[in-house]
């Protein structure tokens, strides 16, 4: 680490749960973020400026001036720039050290197993179900730890889901994927702007965990296994212990798989 990182980096150093091995393990990971918006914004930054070596940020939208409300990564110049690029200016401006490769394409399968291999983690900061189940199912596939936030109205949620550890569930587990849940979105239900910085932020927290912390978890323990729940209107956190599906669909393969 040049005498330059050591000073940018200084407040992690300091830290005995991350101290220079951990900052190093940083500076070498790769994080995939999954969405440029209101979650992805503020988890990306927080990415950036911790020192994570490459970020990629997948992302087929556009800024827009509603996005503006909440997504804190965009700017007026920025309107109708790809958000993944404008993304990549905003973590060029806080952290050039940093290499953001932008992919404004969908994450669907065929996508999501080309990037995977060489992630480290995933943050999930997508809006809708069938991008979340799609890029659960492909962290199952390749082990890689996934970290998923959601956030609508004034309610939030966070959790961890790692498939390297065959006791903990899947996100699959938890919301089945032949379950009917009702869709909501940003553009009709509307959504309490530092919210989707809050949820964000966390998932940026555990995912600099989950590298940082190595095997041993010097960190500390991630969410795996616990969903969190925040209720903005009454700044009140619940927690639920979620275990996992011994029928679920998708990582009930993941012993197949590993056998």
């Amino acid at each position: 680490m040049e005498d330059q990182q050591l000073l940018r980096y200084s407040r992690h150093i300091l830290l005995d749960e991350i101290g220079i091995e951990g900052q190093e393990r940083l500076l070498a990971a790769h994080a995939l973020v999954i969405g440029a918006g209101g979650l992805g914004s503020p988890a990306t930054l927080y990415l950036a400026t911790a020192g994570f070596g490459r970020i990629t940020v997948v992302d087929h939208d556009t800024v827009d001036l509603t996005n503006l409300q909440r997504q804190i990564a965009h700017t007026m110049a920025r309107i109708d720039t790809p958000k993944a690029e404008s993304i990549q200016q905003a973590v060029e401006a806080i952290n050039p050290e940093v290499t953001l490769t932008p992919v404004t394409e969908r994450a669907d399968a065929a996508l999501l197993d080309a990037l995977l291999p060489s992630a480290d983690v995933v943050l999930d900061c997508s809006d809708n179900f069938a991008t979340r189940h799609a890029v659960n199912a492909a962290c199952v596939r390749h082990g890689v730890p996934l970290v998923s936030g959601a956030a609508i109205r004034f309610d939030g949620q966070v959790s961890v889901f790692d498939p390297r550890d065959d006791a903990m569930p899947c996100y699959a587990c938890v919301f089945p994927p032949q379950a009917d849940f009702e869709e909501t979105r940003c553009a009709t239900m509307g959504v309490l702007a530092p919210l989707v910085g809050i949820i964000g932020a966390m998932q940026a927290a555990e995912a600099i965990k989950l590298v940082a912390g190595g095997s041993a978890q010097s960190a500390g323990p991630s969410l795996a296994g616990r969903l969190q729940m925040l209720d903005a209107r009454r700044m009140e956190w619940s927690e639920m212990y979620v275990p996992r599906d011994p029928a679920c669909p998708v990582c009930q393969r993941r012993k197949t798989h590993s056998a």
